[in-house]
């Protein structure tokens, strides 16, 4: 599902990973820019993995600073580029 926030398409995405689930986004600007979160935490309810990458993408976005996962994983921007 493709969401829309500030002009800016967003689609966030869940998927198993053995017994968790992997949050991720992707980000596409108004000028273009793509975007992608890569994996940002994982999570042991898909729900949960995918309202924390809405989360994410949205702070993204707005230029905050991306929240933090509860669990292991990272959710910096870095790091999904090493991905």
């Amino acid at each position: 599902m493709v969401l829309y926030h500030r002009g800016a398409a967003i689609q966030p995405s869940s998927f198993r990973s053995g017994n968790t689930f992997i949050a991720r986004a992707c980000i596409l600007k108004e000028d273009g820019e793509s975007t992608s979160l890569g994996n940002l935490g994982q999570f042991a309810s898909q729900n949960c993995a995918y309202e924390f990458a809405v989360r994410c993408a949205t702070a993204f976005v707005d230029g905050v600073p991306i929240p933090r996962c509860p669990f292991g994983g990272s959710s910096s921007v870095d790091d999904a580029a090493t991905s």
